[in-house]
């Protein structure tokens, strides 16, 4: 299993996407990369902890590459908008792909480079290491599971694109 942390915006709706995916094994909702040593939902929504809504994934490598996941992740975002996605602002609402090995670094990179192909404006996705996780409560942790009606940045469309996926 590997493991990658991606930031969209909102988490419910980027935990929700990812957890459907075929390869993905474990999703969770989380804080990434503030400025202090933990936080809750409450302190994140004060914009003052700089932290990052993030959705901690374990893949399959077998079944899903890192390459594929990030291709779908950019289907979600609008990866020219920084600290907004859809109605969501603040630096909470971020973009971001946060690494916990470092020989997925390059790949990233590369596939960085190959989306901002794509836009005449910059491309506003962060890439750093993981350095801070922190879980977010059990009220946020499948939370579009629990609350089918519950607010989400992401349409329907993408949800079925996610359960439908097949490997290249």
């Amino acid at each position: 299993m590997k493991t990658i942390v991606l930031a969209g915006g909102c988490f419910w709706g980027v935990e929700k996407f990812l957890s459907l995916v075929h390869g993905i094994t474990f999703t969770e909702t989380a804080f990434v990369n503030g400025n202090t040593e933990t936080t809750t939902y409450e302190e994140v929504c004060k914009k003052d902890t700089g932290y990052a809504e993030g959705v901690k994934i374990q893949y399959d490598p077998s079944f899903i590459s890192l390459e594929e996941i990030l291709d779908l992740y950019y289907q979600i975002i609008d990866p020219t908008s920084l600290n907004k996605q859809g109605n969501d602002v603040g630096t909470q609402y971020r973009t971001g792909i946060y690494y916990v090995d470092v020989v997925d670094e390059p790949l990233i990179k590369d596939s960085l480079i190959r989306l901002q192909s794509q836009y005449k404006t910059p491309i506003a996705i962060e890439l750093e290491p993981l350095k801070i996780y922190v879980s977010a409560e059990k009220v946020h942790q499948k939370y579009l599971d629990n609350n089918p009606n519950g607010y989400c940045h992401i349409g329907p469309k993408f949800f079925e694109l996610a359960k439908n996926y097949k490997k290249k």
